[in-house]
């Protein structure tokens, strides 16, 4: 009885240890924005620089951001910016998108992508 219920709470656990990690941390997220705002500003009509703005990311379709002169591969994209595409992105741009000017080789970590977005998503 104890053994069932030591491996009850053993999975509640771990299952709650995977949805915090699935919605991130954007306290988190906003310290590693400090690689991108190099290229990307994070404010709403912040003005393009070597990348494009990245508030309102979230929800939006890939290679709309006005203004901006994306590369053939990224305004013929065809997807909108989710969670999953963007952790898809921020790990490897060139496989998501082949020929897209972006020459950031990616982040490897999944945990610091998580928490990356989570903080993108705070960007409306």
């Amino acid at each position: 009885m104890r053994e069932s219920a030591f491996l009850i709470a053993m999975c509640v656990l771990a299952l709650s240890a995977g949805n915090s990690q699935a919605a991130g941390n954007a306290a988190n997220g906003a310290v590693l924005f400090n690689r991108c705002a190099i290229c990307h500003g994070n404010t709403k009509a912040a003005g393009d620089r070597i990348g494009p703005d990245l508030f309102g990311v979230v929800g939006r379709k890939a290679g709309t951001y006005p203004g901006f002169p994306y590369s053939s591969a990224m305004q013929n994209a065809g997807f909108t910016w989710t969670a999953e595409k963007l952790d898809a992105y921020l790990a490897a741009p060139q496989s998501v998108v082949p020929g897209n000017k972006m020459t950031f080789s990616g982040i490897s970590s999944p945990g610091q992508r998580v928490d990356l977005i989570a903080y993108l998503e705070t960007l409306k």
